[in-house]
């Protein structure tokens, strides 16, 4: 599977970010008059927040990629590079979600597509790191897309989110939302209460790699069989 974003030109892809950009200049424009005239000032205030951490992720993620710290394991399915022992993975952003996931899908075939590639991402890092050093590396990743029934069977435990990981959360509420509804094919408002941060270790997670492997085929051959009906 490929990244609809990344299989473009260079000159195509900075094209892509100049209209997004040029286009929520705009958006932030048009908000700043209306607070100009109406003299609430506070609107402009929220409505660039907003549009910062809606676009933010089209321009920080092709940049995070090409400078090595960001690592695609799959098109939806990212990780940092390890700190201290600690390698976090996130599950695809929106700007992931908007180049990759087909329009075309159902609901349930998108939720499908996303935890597909989750679990394929999960099998390429292990399959990267599995003849290292295991042991002495934790994983750590934040998602409500994954329920815990799943990160339970593939190896993760449930682990509290920290107070700054929340804070982001909060803040990024509307990036969630489009994502959310992306993956979902509707309008879905995430909750964010329901958002768990699962970890587990690379020796646990090579230990379960036939498992991972398992469910990985199921959801590819139930979402071949879905794009056929």
């Amino acid at each position: 599977m490929e990244h609809g974003f990344y299989i473009r030109p260079k000159n195509e892809q900075r094209r892509i970010q100049f209209l997004i950009g040029f286009s929520a200049l705009i958006a932030v424009g048009l908000a700043l008059v209306i607070s100009v005239k109406t003299g609430f000032y506070l609107l402009v205030i929220l409505f660039f927040s907003i549009t910062l951490s809606i676009i933010a992720p089209f321009f920080d993620t092709p940049a995070l990629k090409k400078s090595g710290n960001l690592i695609y394991y799959s098109p939806l399915f990212l990780s940092e590079k390890p700190k201290k022992g600690v390698i976090k993975i996130h599950g695809g952003t929106l700007f992931d979600y908007v180049f990759v996931i087909d329009r075309r899908m159902s609901g349930k075939q998108r939720t499908n597509l996303i935890v597909q590639q989750y679990l394929e991402g999960l099998l390429n890092l292990i399959e990267e790191n599995e003849n290292g050093k295991p042991e002495n590396v934790r994983i750590r990743g934040t998602s409500y897309i994954i329920n815990a029934r799943t990160a339970q069977r593939i190896g993760f435990r449930i682990v509290p989110t920290d107070y700054i990981q929340k804070v982001i959360l909060t803040y990024n509420y509307f990036n969630l939302l489009i994502s959310y509804s992306i993956a979902k094919g509707k309008l879905s408002f995430p909750k964010l209460r329901e958002t768990k941060t699962f970890e587990t270790n690379l020796n646990e997670l090579v230990r379960r790699k036939g498992v991972i492997s398992s469910l990985n085929k199921k959801l590819k051959s139930a979402i071949a069989k879905s794009a056929k009906a």
